[in-house]
């Protein structure tokens, strides 16, 4: 990885690891993501930083087969690509939607084990920048 994050506030990036930045409330102990200014389940405002598993299980997920919108991301005319997103649980955390780096739907299963991952891509001023996307982990990994 030698781009910036996408957003620093989402993920740190250090010594070539991605982790997702999560919000952990002190009143209630709630997860939460992105880290917000206040728990959304209590509405407490003592937050702290935390960061969150780097491998969960897929709740659920879908192909998308059209750009998102821009920007951040940029997408040339017929460049487009279909990709995998979903929601990953991660465990006694939260549930995060995420790209996959699998968009095959013969590949993807609700309940398989998945890690966290870098992926770069294109933004609209032409460089490149982090994001996080999850893959399957395979059985030889786990």
């Amino acid at each position: 990885m030698t781009s910036k994050p996408i957003d620093p506030q989402l993920m740190d990036l250090e010594n070539g690891r991605i982790r997702l930045r999560g919000g952990r409330c002190a009143a209630c102990g709630d997860h939460h993501f992105p880290v917000g200014a206040a728990c959304p389940r209590c509405g407490a405002r003592e937050i702290s930083v935390v960061p969150l598993a780097e491998q969960g299980v897929l709740w659920s997920w879908t192909v998308q087969r059209f750009p998102p919108p821009s920007p951040p991301y940029a997408v040339a005319g017929e460049a487009f690509t279909p990709f995998g997103l979903g929601y990953v649980e991660l465990p006694d955390q939260v549930i995060v939607e995420s790209l996959l780096t699998r968009a095959d739907p013969r590949q993807l299963r609700i309940g398989m084990p998945m890690r966290l991952t870098a992926l770069e891509v294109p933004t609209e001023s032409g460089e490149t920048a982090t994001t996080f996307a999850f893959t399957p982990i395979d059985q030889g990994e786990a």
